[in-house]
């Protein structure tokens, strides 16, 4: 393999859909409770009472785990979160298949909302975030697994970089901003999505030229995923008096 096999592999057969897919929802989603709330700006509506938000008080349904994907909170929050979401998706589709970019997607929102629960066991949580920040990291361990196939890899990683630093700090600070702490929005869920895509985007992308050293990192990250994934589901089972009571 040579410098620039990897771009060689961008085709649309078959064409990119999970991400496209999932775009489509969670619009959809945002569009009807902007309806039914008669309610939208750029940080509003925050349907705080729908049963797909993660609600600390309601961990009990697990589905909430997974759907508060499907929750923003404004206009703003959508739409960078959709444009990120498409801008680094499509071109991994295009690469390493729709199936194993949903995986590496649903795998960031999962381990966003499990990472919540135990950094910031108080806090709401709504948003695709988990989500976009696996595709960010997934974009990191691709050019780890094909640094010497990629043209540009460098330039693409500082970019990643820049995207990352960026929206962390502003994760960080509507976290804070706000004096009343019963409608904070949680941002741990971007830290342990992003780790999610690095770990599982190792495990499940494309590598097209395997080396020894590369099978051992394999291994590695496959099992930190599952040894973390498995903590954080026995902490939420087995410690309730360490999250908020359940109503």
């Amino acid at each position: 393999m040579t410098d620039g096999v990897y771009d060689d592999q961008y085709n649309c057969y078959p064409p990119p859909f999970f991400i496209v897919f999932a775009s489509v929802v969670e619009i959809g989603v945002f569009l009807y409770y902007c309806l039914i709330m008669g309610d939208i700006s750029a940080s509003t509506p925050v349907p705080f009472q729908s049963p797909l938000i993660y609600n600390p008080r309601r961990r009990e349904e697990a589905w909430r785990y997974f759907t508060y994907m499907l929750i923003h909170a404004g206009f703003v929050h959508i739409t960078v979160n959709i444009i990120v979401q498409l801008m680094l998706g499509i071109p991994l589709e295009m690469v390493h298949k729709w199936w194993r970019v949903g995986i590496v997607y649903i795998a960031g929102v999962v381990a966003g909302s499990l990472g919540t629960s135990i950094s910031d066991p108080s806090v709401f949580l709504a948003g695709a975030s988990g989500g976009v920040y696996a595709l960010i990291t997934a974009h990191l361990a691709t050019i780890i697994l094909n640094y010497r196939e990629m043209r540009f890899a460098f330039l693409q990683l500082v970019f990643f970089f820049i995207i990352t630093a960026v929206d962390i700090c502003a994760a960080v600070y509507n976290r804070y901003s706000k004096p009343d702490g019963s409608d904070r929005i949680g941002y741990a869920a971007h830290l342990a999505g992003a780790s999610a895509g690095l770990l599982v985007g190792i495990g499940i992308l494309r590598n097209l030229e395997k080396e020894s050293w590369e099978k051992t990192l394999w291994w590695i990250c496959i099992v930190v995923y599952f040894v973390l994934m498995l903590i954080a589901v026995v902490w939420n089972a087995a410690f309730p008096s360490y999250f908020e009571p359940i109503d």
